[in-house]
């Protein structure tokens, strides 16, 4: 078996980048993949980005992950309410690094309760897009640095 890490994104990720730039910053999804890939691909370990604006896509991307070496997830605004992506990942085996590019705590009150956290190994937020990286490389980590079965 190959070991893979999933990099799963939610709603409105697509247009990083081009969205509110002042609190995202420049860097796009492609520009994150890629970043993340670079470490993956030095321990030989698959990388499979995706991203999506239907929570019900992000449900079946979960169960197919939930055997993975690691998921890193930016559920973005699922966190608020999706229950059924908590549910999807409560089902995941293995460890899961929840990602918000700003700090949540520093922003809206309500956006400071991710009902994922409860279901997340860790969270990582307000880091920007580095953020992700530190996630693939701490589940890496996990992995003893080099890839496997699993």
């Amino acid at each position: 078996m190959t070991t893979r890490i999933y990099l799963l994104n939610g709603p409105n990720l697509n247009l990083l980048g081009q969205r509110e730039p002042e609190l995202y910053g420049r860097q796009t999804l492609a520009d994150v993949e890629a970043q993340c890939r670079a470490v993956t691909d030095r321990h030989r370990i698959e990388l499979v980005a995706r991203q999506t604006n239907a929570e019900h896509e992000m449900v079946a991307w979960l169960q197919q992950a939930r055997d993975a070496a690691g998921i890193v997830i930016n559920p973005a605004a699922f966190c608020y309410h999706g229950v059924a992506v908590l549910d999807a990942m409560r089902m995941c085996q293995c460890p899961i690094v929840e990602v918000h590019i700003s700090n949540l705590y520093r922003r809206e009150a309500w956006r400071s309760k991710s009902i994922l956290a409860a279901a997340a190994t860790g969270l990582i937020t307000g880091l920007g897009t580095d953020g992700y990286r530190l996630a693939v490389e701490h589940l890496v980590s996990l992995l003893g640095g080099a890839g496997g079965a699993g």
